[in-house]
């Protein structure tokens, strides 16, 4: 109830170290140029996801919104965004990175799946992918899922492929002190080569700009599927205080 309630506050003040973390992060050459899709969570917008771009886009990559405004949980939009996954690789004669923020890192992984010759790899951040479809764990998700239930767009078959994993390098980004989603449900069921779960400390809302966020999204942004690994958490005091052992 702790967490929950003080999911907003605690996000304010993540606000605001994202500011003094982009100040003094020591910018490279590292960016490829290669375009990188960002797709918000439920209720949210272009604007919740604006201030990742941003560093993304100083980064050396070419962001992009989703281009859907609000986030209604819409299975709808996901051939929306396909189509546009299909344009940004032509454009750009690359692969796409999908970064998913709660219900974008579960359209985020189903769509990897179904376009995994144009994507390069997926990154999810507090995704209930894992228990999507239980009232207790994401019930927004859950309505909105019951709503649509026996529909072409989101049938059972859809329903039970959630938490498969996409074939692409996947990064699953979750906090214990997450105050909306259930961490338990953001986690890769099994880690392998190309999948990983990496913890932070941080609330739901303040995912997108959450410093240790952004230092594992830039660190990310640096690998294609041929040459992803694992995300390595310092061995540093100053790098435990940031990441806790999952």
């Amino acid at each position: 109830m702790f967490l929950h309630l003080t999911d907003g506050l605690r996000a304010i003040l993540e606000m605001i170290s994202c500011f003094v973390f982009r100040f003094f992060y020591k910018y490279g050459n590292e960016g490829d140029g290669h375009p990188v899709l960002v797709i918000p969570g439920f209720m949210g917008s272009g604007l919740s996801t604006g201030q990742m771009r941003k560093f993304i886009n100083k980064l050396g990559y070419v962001s992009y919104d989703w281009g859907l405004g609000r986030n209604l949980a819409d299975f709808d939009d996901l051939e929306f965004i396909a189509e546009k996954i299909d344009f940004l690789f032509k454009k750009h004669n690359q692969k796409v990175t999908l970064i998913g923020w709660s219900l974008g890192g579960v359209y985020a992984r189903q769509l990897a799946k179904e376009n995994k010759d144009k994507i390069s790899q997926v990154i999810s951040m507090g995704s209930p992918f894992n228990g999507a479809t239980e009232p207790n764990n994401a019930r927004w998700l859950y309505n909105r899922i019951k709503e649509k239930e026996g529909t072409p767009e989101i049938g059972a078959d859809v329903l039970a492929d959630l938490p498969n994993p996409a074939p692409v390098p996947t990064t699953a980004i979750y906090s214990k002190e997450d105050g909306i989603i259930p961490w338990e449900v953001c986690m890769e069921i099994t880690e392998d080569k190309i999948h990983q779960n990496v913890r932070v400390y941080g609330s739901h809302l303040g995912f997108g700009v959450n410093p240790s966020v952004l230092y594992i999204i830039a660190d990310r942004l640096r690998y294609s599927e041929n040459n992803w690994q694992y995300y390595k958490v310092g061995k540093s005091f100053i790098s435990k205080l940031f990441y806790p052992v999952n």
